[in-house]
């Protein structure tokens, strides 16, 4: 490999997803949406939200609600860039967290 060939693979960024479903009895309504956004913004990839054919911008507390992610819905975390694995792992887990927070 050529130091060329090096540098383009390193520079490449990485895509991640995964199917969720919505556990939090109340949906993934306004609190947990904002806590939510708040996360992604954390990360530098790009990340998105699909549901039926649409994809929302997970960076967007209008979009992720306009999501309509009711309690048993699934969606597809997307991410595109340098921490997408990252970033779907703990976006993921952070969607587990908020049934433990119904009543918050």
């Amino acid at each position: 490999m050529t130091p060329q060939t090096i540098r383009r693979q390193k520079q490449e960024p990485a895509s991640a997803q995964r199917e969720v479903r919505i556990t939090n009895r109340l949906g993934l309504h306004a609190r947990p949406a904002a806590q939510f956004v708040k996360r992604t913004i954390s990360f530098r990839s790009e990340i998105w939200l699909v549901k039926d054919g649409q994809k929302y911008s997970a960076h967007s507390l209008v979009d992720v609600l306009r999501a309509n992610l009711d309690c048993g819905a699934t969606a597809t975390l997307e991410a595109h860039g340098a921490d997408a694995e990252e970033a779907v792992n703990q976006l993921e887990q952070l969607l587990h967290e908020f049934h433990k927070y119904e009543d918050a």
